[in-house]
């Protein structure tokens, strides 16, 4: 699961565990935590989610119940089974970074190991719970956990190179939770999933035709990673076929641009804020940002009954004004000199700005899918 919104102040303190040798010339290792500081979340970082519960298991699949069965088919054969294991060709790679792209990645790793956990935590919980009432969905479910789960294994062992490690016990003891509608999560989820597949098979791609851009042996594992992001995103969407009250109707057509607009402004507002990752990878964030958005734009055309005209002039325009007053609020914040009721003063302008600009993305016309692909209704 990639990364999606929380506007609170988080209560989670990542906790990381340090290697450290004992001696030079003694092969044990002794561990010690140490709690990193708190960061604050916002919403551009990861997520926990909770919802109806009863409500899923009381979902009814028979229209299409084929589908579903079908994709659970596929998670039974669970074709990564052996795929997420670390080698040797990790040996040495973290001591090989320079610091600055060290910190990148490491930042890069705790990030996508919060989202694949915290994807995990959402799918065991209603796989366990659905079991009696709907044993197809719990199973689909129970495999979606699954492949979460070795992601966020996998990850947090690659962090052990660099003498970190998240200790997910503590994570799940103390995460915070958003509260989503079923509705609500099959929209995000399905985005967040499909958006997760063109991330990885582009940046997979890129870095094949790119090798000395490749930081580490992980991004061997990005092909592989992007059809489990896939799968997970083809079982959202014959859930929602499922469920054809989703997809119909004006107020579903409203909640269908909503989500795809919270997707697509998260991401761009995120990766061209912070650009380190990218710059280490030889990649331009605007570009990549683009290409993944409209590959994810028309995938979602073939199950929402409308997508965003992202390639209006005026909506990058928008989102980088957008970018900018995020920027002019992050400079006021940082700026000690200022007093507080004046730094209020000069952020509202930026904040009605950006509102406007949200506004006017939400109200643009959008591309109705029956037009461009008329099986989807």
């Amino acid at each position: 699961m990639t990364p999606s919104a929380k506007t609170t102040e988080s209560k989670t303190a990542n906790v990381i565990t340090r290697q450290s040798s004992l001696s030079d010339n003694k092969a044990t290792q002794e561990s010690k935590t140490i709690s990193k500081e708190s960061k604050k979340s916002t919403i551009l970082t990861p997520r926990f989610y909770t919802t109806d519960v009863d409500a899923i298991a009381a979902l009814d699949l028979k229209l299409n119940e084929i589908e579903v069965e079908a994709i659970c088919q596929e998670f039974r054969r669970d074709y990564n089974k052996h795929h997420f294991v670390r080698n040797e060709d990790f040996e040495g790679v973290a001591e090989s970074l320079d610091p600055d792209t060290r910190q990148v990645f490491m930042d890069f790793l705790e990030q996508s190991v919060i989202s694949e956990f915290s994807g995990f935590l959402l799918y065991k919980e209603l796989s366990r719970r659905v079991k009696t009432e709907n044993p197809l969905l719990a199973e689909c479910f129970a495999h979606l956990a699954r492949d979460e789960a070795r992601h966020a294994g996998f990850l947090n062992k690659v962090m052990a190179d660099f003498d970190l490690q998240l200790d997910l016990g503590f994570l799940t003891a103390n995460k915070d939770y958003t509260y989503f509608q079923p509705k609500f999560i099959f929209y995000a989820t399905y985005l967040s999933e499909k958006i997760g597949y063109w991330r990885y098979i582009t940046v997979y791609e890129y870095l094949e035709n790119n090798p000395d851009k490749k930081l580490s042996p992980l991004f061997n594992y990005f092909k592989n990673w992007c059809q489990d992001e896939n799968r997970h995103g083809d079982f959202f969407d014959a859930l929602m076929r499922a469920q054809p009250q989703t997809l119909r109707g004006p107020i579903s057509y409203l909640w269908c641009r909503f989500f795809l607009l919270a997707v697509f402004a998260t991401m761009y507002l995120r990766d061209v804020a912070n650009t380190e990752y990218y710059t280490a990878l030889g990649l331009d964030p605007r570009e990549y940002d683009r290409y993944v958005i409209k590959q994810t734009n028309a995938s979602a055309a073939r199950i929402f009954p409308v997508i965003l005209n992202v390639n209006h002039p005026r909506f990058y325009q928008r989102l980088e004004t957008i970018l900018n007053n995020n920027q002019m609020l992050s400079e006021l914040d940082n700026n000690s000199k200022i007093s507080g009721p004046v730094k209020l003063l000069r952020k509202v302008p930026l904040w009605l700005s950006s509102g406007f600009e949200m506004t006017k993305l939400f109200f643009a016309a959008p591309i109705a899918t029956d037009i461009l692909c008329p099986s989807v209704q």
